[in-house]
């Protein structure tokens, strides 16, 4: 078993590590400025000046195919940026790319949502979650009622990232109230001019999702994307890659933390002695250093199934469980470690604090991951032991 990473590996991860150091971190200091005075942490047009110069070093798309113009780069490398952006919170991602279900349009939809998103002429929202269906998004109420050549929606979807600021949303709502989730939900494209509104959510961290009101929108049967009654499938795919994603970028946070946690323990200095001596302080750098580094191979084992089409789906409830709880672990020690200081909003750490909670919960909480991976070894779809 050979876990070198391959040259061409290491040349990307060192290449985004450089960009993060160089373009992203110099922000950081003006990010919480912003955040504190109540602005968006990096304006629309340091993002976008900020994606050219990665795209012309190629960092475009990064899973996108090579048909669309992107570097197709796979699960694997995937992961390996993600930790690496991880490393900053300053909220930047790589240009180029577009939800992965939305390559399941017919041509006509290509044109009209997949290629401007990807050119970053349009935004997109992924609207699933309701009120009263979070981790169970079987129970999604909204409906779609048939009128001619249109559908009908009336609901309301919750917590929805991006939704302040898409102009279209991958809609899920119930077509089939008999068969539900089994073939009775579809997903619809629904442009924002259609008349859906948008409104704020305030919450702990930076995050601001959105709540998403349909009243009698009227979406044209073209825009159903995908087949009808099949949109719960393509809500569980779009969800299965943040499963490990999310981990990933955590692991990168965590790193950058345990890092904060060691340089200060070395300089801050109680009864004579550096804190770094103190064997609670170590014992804290310790645990915090391996369960970074388990959590690291289970999001590995996760993006190496995935990227060779094997079903990964149980590794990934895996990855983002012991992802989410061990990120949340190393910031709560590396708050403490730095005592005072990293309670206040002069370092990221508290930052940090607020933001990593959200991992427990969005994309699947921890009591949801916790509930797959043990129906999965209860009924026999996964085994314990079970050979590679």
């Amino acid at each position: 078993m050979d876990f070198t990473l391959t040259d061409e590996q290491k040349m990307i991860q060192k290449t985004v590590r450089d960009f993060v150091n160089k373009e992203l971190k110099p922000l950081e200091q003006e990010v919480l400025k912003n955040e504190r005075e109540g602005r968006p942490g990096i304006s629309k047009e340091k993002v976008k000046e900020l994606r050219e110069k990665a795209k012309a070093i190629g960092f475009w798309g990064i899973n996108t195919p090579e048909e669309y113009g992107g570097a197709d780069l796979g699960p694997i490398m995937s992961v390996l940026i993600a930790m690496e952006l991880g490393r900053t919170y300053v909220p930047f991602n790589f240009g180029g790319s577009a939800d992965n279900i939305l390559y399941l349009c017919n041509e006509e939809q290509k044109e009209k949502y997949l290629i401007p998103t990807i050119n970053g002429e349009r935004r997109s929202c992924f609207a699933l979650t309701e009120p009263g269906a979070g981790s169970d998004a079987r129970s999604i109420q909204m409906q779609a009622i048939k009128d001619g050549d249109h559908w009908v929606l009336n609901g309301e979807k919750v917590f929805i990232t991006n939704g302040n600021e898409a102009d279209f949303a991958m809609v899920f709502a119930v077509t089939d109230k008999e068969k539900g989730a089994n073939g009775g939900v579809t997903c619809f494209l629904v442009d924002r001019e259609m008349g859906w509104k948008s409104e704020y959510i305030y919450t702990m961290g930076e995050w601001g999702p959105a709540t998403l009101v349909f009243d009698n929108v009227r979406v044209p049967e073209e825009n159903i994307l995908g087949e009808l009654g099949q949109g719960f499938n393509l809500g569980m795919q779009w969800i299965g890659q943040g499963r490990y994603m999310i981990p990933a970028g955590a692991i990168g946070a965590a790193e950058r933390l345990l890092q904060m946690a060691i340089d200060y323990s070395k300089t801050r200095v109680t009864f004579g002695k550096p804190i770094a001596e103190r064997q609670a302080i170590q014992w804290m750098i310790a645990d915090s250093a391996v369960e970074i580094e388990a959590a690291k191979w289970i999001v590995f084992k996760a993006a190496w199934m995935a990227e060779n089409g094997m079903d990964a789906r149980h590794q990934s409830s895996m990855a983002k469980l012991n992802g989410a709880i061990m990120a949340n672990e190393v910031v709560d020690r590396v708050l403490q470690i730095h005592g005072g200081m990293g309670y206040t909003k002069e370092l990221p750490i508290e930052r940090w604090y607020r933001e990593l909670r959200l991992y427990r919960i969005f994309e699947g909480t921890d009591e949801i991951q916790r509930r797959t991976i043990a129906r999965n070894l209860l009924k026999g779809h996964a085994k314990v032991g079970e050979l590679l």
